[in-house]
């Protein structure tokens, strides 16, 4: 194995620290550390303040600093998307003036247009992972020119499908979680709901079939998007219902692996799935809606799907899930989840695009 000089570019937003704004935040920190550990030279991109233990170079984000003409015209953006466009654009800038000096592969994980519309501009190979569904803003740039030089990778099959239209070879190397961090617990009489609280993740669809099942259940994750909480989920709350917080991975770790069984209610195409893979490495099998990547990851004996959306069928199913073995569960993690295997295969990749 060759070492790789990588620029491993990530949000702009959100700095990649614990407690993670999401599983792309704490995919990228994980990714990073296992590159790290196997000789590659990291620099992350990232917004400012991420987690010093990753032992990278953090790339500068620069703000941009605006005349009160320029805010007050009519054509002004929100503030967050003037930083992150003029964040992006000034990376891409400097890599394009030097970053042949400087790194081997640039590795684009961010949501982001700019690294991908920009990327011919660059005299070294640029790799960018599809983390969501078609966007229309990244489906413009990947259509800038008549044959775009960005090597495409996809999170699932489900993803590298939908992208099939814009990118028909997208290569697929799934997300993967720290198996060594991740480990069985010991179970427990009540269910567990992890991530972002937004509508797509669907909590209050989880709280509704835990109800309906007479199970406890505890909800653990940031507010992403405050009114939905509050006029979503919190009012659900209570009688057996509980809202923990925005928790840290080694108090995430231990509250899902004292749980029966997790649930996952994705109100859309889930690309992967970190909670799901999370949740195995735990020991803990997974009750969810079978949306997106979900039925890639999970088999009979670890985990159950409903159909989308279908509240009724979700709890009819848990007592069944609460049931399965939690060491099938710890094998399927470890087979088909594993970090080391998802920096195993970036590694081969950075290897041929050098070629």
């Amino acid at each position: 194995m060759s070492i790789a000089r990588v620029a491993l570019i990530a949000s702009a937003r959100f700095p990649i620290t614990e407690p993670f704004a999401g599983g792309l935040e704490a995919h990228t920190w994980g990714l990073a550390r296992a590159l790290t550990r196997r000789g590659h030279r990291v620099e992350l991109f990232a917004a400012p303040g991420s987690d010093p233990v990753l032992e990278t170079r953090e790339l500068p984000v620069r703000r941009a600093v605006l005349s009160p003409a320029a805010r007050a015209d009519a054509s002004m953006p929100s503030h967050t998307w003037m930083e992150e466009h003029h964040a992006y654009l000034g990376l891409m800038l400097d890599l394009a003036r030097d970053g042949e000096r400087r790194f081997d592969v640039v590795h684009n994980n961010s949501l982001h247009y700019l690294p991908v519309a920009m990327a011919s501009a660059l005299s070294i190979p640029v790799i960018t992972t599809l983390h969501t569904p078609p966007t229309p803003w990244l489906e413009s740039a990947i259509q800038t020119s008549d044959a775009c030089p960005v090597v495409f990778t996809a999170v699932s099959r489900c993803t590298a499908s939908a992208w099939q239209q814009t990118v028909p070879e997208a290569l697929v190397v799934r997300n993967g979680i720290d198996t060594d961090f991740w480990t069985p617990g010991s179970g427990g009489p009540g269910l567990v709901w992890s991530g972002r609280m937004v509508p797509e993740k669907g909590p209050h669809l989880a709280i509704r079939a835990a109800r309906a099942a007479g199970v406890p259940l505890r909800l653990a994750g940031p507010v992403s998007d405050e009114q939905y909480f509050e006029t979503q989920v919190a009012p659900l709350l209570g009688g057996g219902v509980q809202y923990v917080g925005h928790l840290g991975r080694k108090e995430l770790a231990q509250l899902v692996g004292r749980a029966a069984a997790a649930l996952v209610t994705p109100s859309w195409d889930e690309p992967y799935g970190l909670v799901v893979a999370e949740a195995l490495a735990c020991g803990t099998p997974v009750c969810g809606f079978d949306r997106g990547a979900l039925a890639e990851i999970l088999t009979p004996d670890c985990g159950l799907l409903a159909p989308p959306g279908d509240v009724a069928a979700l709890a009819e199913l848990i007592p069944r899930a609460m049931r399965l073995g939690r060491r099938d569960a710890r094998r399927r993690a470890e087979t088909f989840c594993s970090l080391e295997r998802t920096a195993d295969d970036y590694t081969a990749l950075y290897e041929e695009v050098r070629r």
